[in-house]
């Protein structure tokens, strides 16, 4: 098994990737609840862990805002996300929903190592068919 570069549990990751996809500074804890289909509840719990990391700045009561770090992280998974989304679809042509949800698994149980030879992989295949 590959060894993940960072110790943040899949759970966090995906909340830094929201962020990020909801535009990364002034996001609202209800916008993240509904990106994640999850509970307003759920989504403070882990703002303060996400915070405790130094991950994200929060204002009292306020939106939610990444830090660099946060940052940093959030778009490192969005990229394997990404890039995982796309093999599915347009190498092994699985339907996009399908290899969206799947992607969501296995962005975050692969290396940065392995996300970068499947991105060569990738570019070589779609020359080769050009």
């Amino acid at each position: 098994m590959t060894q993940k570069n960072n110790t943040y549990s899949e759970s966090l990751e995906d909340y830094l990737e929201a962020i990020n996809m909801l535009g990364g500074s002034h996001v609202r804890s209800v916008d993240i609840a509904n990106q994640l289909q999850i509970s307003k509840a759920s989504v403070n719990r882990a703002v303060n862990t996400l915070m405790d990391n130094g991950l994200v700045q929060k204002e009292l009561y306020g939106d939610i805002s990444l830090t660099k770090e946060g940052r940093e992280n959030s778009e490192r998974v969005l990229k394997k996300h990404l890039l995982i989304k796309k093999f599915l679809i347009e190498i092994l042509g699985v339907e996009e929903k399908m290899a969206n949800d799947e992607a969501c698994g296995i962005e975050h149980n692969i290396s940065e190592d392995t996300a970068e030879k499947l991105e060569c992989l990738m570019e070589n295949l779609i020359n080769k068919k050009s």
